[in-house]
């Protein structure tokens, strides 16, 4: 323990009537009291009660509920201290103190509170809250045998677990920051949870019965292990006879207290470059178990010890000794939707947000509103974050009704930042990497727990994510035996284990948002998303939406694009939009409402979810006999559309899924759709090439200067096969985007354009002069266009020319 300075002497006979006092007459608000919350108290009960006036008195009131068996866990928080001493330093030296040297201070406040329990020890009659040590006390007395509690070690008499609530302006350390000069101090460590033990008893005191004279010796435990007594040492019956009876353990009579380890881990914030990341044990015992789950990002206050190592290990160690943090109060940062905590003010806001009829575009808008555009990709993952209904049929089949979302697309156009947004942003969120992730790492790992020595699971991202979202990014750089790990989870949200001697199956029921790139660095219009993408249809088809987001030069948009990156770089904040942006505390608070509701699909949208299926099936089955479309209309269509659809009831905060939920959901599917299939028009429709596109820009620009009388008249039929020879194919299509293609605004006969105008207009585009001198070359090589009045004109040539 870190000891005070030889230039300062604790007078603990003070302090202790300083703290008695303070545990007598503080007075504070009982109902924020974790030991109140824990042992699921009706405040106003409380407070309509008899002698309700005592309510004030924070701590006395407690203690009289633990001296009543109503109450098992005491909470002392330091900033009470510090308040109940305004006037004096005596607080501020106590909770000083208490920082340096918590262990000793948390045997001194167990000392003052056994004092005061004593003054009022509550009811002593026998009933069915009553312990097995209350009956050996109980017939102690009837006996006239000493009633001081002689014998019996303090543990065995507490009936209550003190803790200590750190001040809220401690700073939360890093598991590396933590250094020797800490130990004994009461500290605050920030980690997630990667692994908790099972909950086991921890023995306190120790009981034995004589076989002789059949008193009841007590023995108190401190550490890790203990030598068990065998001789009785009763100096009134076995001593005074001259007998050595035999100490037999009686089980019912010790004390045991609830224990659990813990396995917490640095977030990757705090891990500096090059470095992996550190991890620090935590032992939790009494009413602090099964607080946290493996996943939890946490704030643990509590003292942080050293502890030997014992039998083999203690050989290999020499003088080394472990360290571990005794926990006091734990923090859950990130909580399960439906275990947050809200304020007045917050409360306010999501009322107001309920009223706002454009909720869901402001919702979606105000996700990472650093990152430009992206619209349509936004909608999709807020539905994402609020998800669907999830089923259970009477004969145990579940529905899934989470979301799974997969981008893909050009490298540069912030793939990755809306996945670490989005796992920053969801209550429960995890983010890891296809090339940095193994399929035991997403799943679970098998190995033997330090403590029980007993083989055991250590969950990965994929069970970290349990009831959240997690984040792949690089999934198309997984192995593909790593790939297949995810299969499962996608559709049944299990995971299934036979590894070592164990066979189960771990819940994984996790929204996977994907993040993948071309196979070649820069997307090929040329192929099929597929064969850009290299993953299996399998993997696709669990995916309800794929959005494709590519990089492509258009001058408009890269300016606006361009000016919101450097608006972001000098003011450090996004650029004023349409609408106010929603904090993502407020949005997390408003996710976790509206996940609560459970829209039913009426009748009457059934027929209408229906009819779209089946005409989305009429589609498909037409593009695919016209080899239009890589995507492929299923059964998981029509889940995801009704997916989609029960997250936008959600979101407005309502009981029934109405037509427009539907047409929106559909309208996202299409948007995903044709995200895949326009961009692949390359291999069937016009060319992406640079030549192409200069030549349709030259030709527009030919049609916009046709005169009034010419501007948009019917089309007319093919009038000249141009071209002879092997080029003749390429002749053809050059003359059918000659006479007007999707790119056409008129349909009339081209007339002269300046070769100046088209040089501006093509280097404004993003072209080079090159590409523009070879384009007139080749399509005058097709005698598609010729050059006039000595070069400075260009004219399409026609049949009348």
């Amino acid at each position: 323990m870190s000891l005070a300075p030889a230039n300062i002497q604790r007078d603990y006979l003070a302090e202790g009537e300083f703290i008695k006092d303070f545990l007598q007459t503080f007075k504070g608000e009982p109902e924020k009291d974790l030991a109140y919350a824990l042992a699921d108290i009706d405040i106003d009960a409380a407070n309509d009660a008899p002698g309700a006036s005592t309510i004030e008195l924070k701590y006395k009131r407690q203690l009289q509920r633990i001296a009543n068996r109503q109450q098992q866990m005491l909470v002392i928080e330091l900033e009470d201290i510090l308040k109940s001493s305004d006037t004096t330093d005596d607080g501020r030296k106590l909770v000083q103190s208490i920082g340096e040297n918590a262990s000793r201070y948390v045997t001194l406040f167990c000392e003052e509170v056994d004092k005061i329990l004593k003054q009022n020890p509550g009811t002593t009659d026998i009933n069915d809250q009553s312990e097995v040590i209350d009956v050996i006390m109980h017939q102690r007395r009837e006996r006239n045998e000493a009633t001081d509690q002689a014998g019996f070690p303090d543990h065995i008499l507490r009936r209550y677990n003190l803790y200590f609530k750190p001040l809220p302006s401690d700073v939360a350390l890093a598991v590396r920051e933590v250094r020797s000069v800490h130990i004994g101090r009461l500290i605050t460590v920030r980690g997630i949870v990667t692994r908790v033990s099972e909950v086991k008893p921890l023995l306190q005191v120790n009981a034995y019965t004589c076989d002789v004279c059949g008193s009841e010796t007590f023995q108190e435990v401190s550490g890790k292990t203990f030598a068990p007594l065998y001789d009785c040492t009763n100096a009134e019956e076995c001593e005074k006879n001259g007998i050595t009876g035999t100490l037999h353990m009686q089980t019912r009579a010790c004390r045991f207290s609830p224990f659990q380890e813990l396995k917490i881990q640095e977030m990757a914030d705090q891990v500096p470059v090059g470095h992996i990341p550190r991890s620090m044990t935590v032992h939790v015992s009494g009413n602090l178990t099964r607080l946290m789950n493996p996943g939890d990002e946490v704030h643990i206050g509590g003292i942080f010890l050293p502890v030997p190592y014992t039998g083999f290990q203690a050989i290999r160690a020499g003088l080394l000794h472990d360290t571990y943090l005794e926990a006091h109060s734990i923090y859950q940062q990130k909580k399960q939707y439906s275990e947050m905590h809200m304020t007045p003010e917050i409360a306010q806001e999501i009322a107001d947000l309920k009223r706002d009829p454009g909720v869901y575009s402001k919702l979606a808008e105000s996700i990472a509103p650093e990152i430009y555009g992206h619209a349509d990709v936004k909608k999709a993952l807020l539905l994402l974050l609020v998800g669907g209904v999830t089923k259970v049929t009477g004969d145990g089949m579940k529905i899934r009704g989470d979301l799974n979302v997969c981008l893909m697309g050009d490298p540069g156009v912030a793939k990755s930042q809306l996945l670490k947004y989005i796992s920053k942003i969801a209550p429960r969120g995890v983010y890891t990497t296809g090339k940095g992730s193994s399929g035991v790492g997403l799943t679970a790992a098998v190995m033997r727990d330090p403590v029980t020595d007993e083989m055991v699971l250590e969950g990965g991202a994929l069970v970290l994510a349990d009831n959240g979202i997690c984040c792949i990014d690089e999934f198309d750089k997984m192995e593909e035996a790593d790939r297949t790990a995810i299969h499962e989870v996608m559709e049944q949200q299990t995971i299934s284990i036979s590894k070592a001697g164990i066979s189960t199956t771990l819940n994984a029921r996790t929204s996977i948002l994907a993040a993948a790139n071309p196979l070649y660095g820069r997307y090929n219009p040329k192929v099929s998303p597929v064969e850009n993408i290299n993953l299996p249809a399998a993997l696709l088809s669990r995916f309800d939406l794929l959005f494709l987001i590519l990089d492509k030069p258009s001058r408009d948009d890269d300016e606006r694009l361009a000016q919101h990156v450097t608006y972001v770089h000098m003011h450090n904040t996004h650029p004023e939009l349409e609408q106010d942006v929603v904090p993502p505390n407020i949005m997390r608070h408003y996710i976790a409402m509206a996940r609560e509701k459970r829209p039913v699909v009426p009748p009457a949208v059934s027929s209408y979810i229906v009819d779209s299926y089946v005409r989305l099936r009429k589609m498909g089955k037409e593009d695919e006999e016209q080899n239009k479309s890589h995507t492929y209309t299923s059964a998981r269509t029509l889940l995801g559309v009704l997916r989609l659809a029960q997250a936008l009831a959600r979101l407005r905060f309502a009981d029934s899924v109405e037509h427009p939920d539907v047409d929106e959901a559909l309208r996202l599917m299409e948007c995903s759709k044709q995200s895949l299939d326009d961009e692949d028009e390359g291999a069937l429709g016009p060319d992406k090439s640079a030549i192409s596109q200069i030549f349709r820009l030259i030709k527009r620009m030919a049609g916009a200067g046709a005169p009034a009388g010419k501007r948009k008249q019917p089309r007319r039929k093919k009038q000249k096969r141009l071209g002879r020879g092997p080029n003749r194919e390429r002749d053809m299509d050059v003359d059918s985007e000659s006479e007007g293609g999707s790119d056409d605004e008129y349909d009339a006969d081209p007339e002269e354009v300046s070769l100046v105008d088209i040089r501006a207009r093509v280097t404004q585009g993003g072209f080079t002069e090159a590409q523009l001198n070879e384009t007139i070359a080749k399509y005058e090589d097709l005698n598609v266009l010729m050059r006039v009045a000595n070069g400075s004109k260009i004219r399409f040539v026609t049949a009348d020319s």
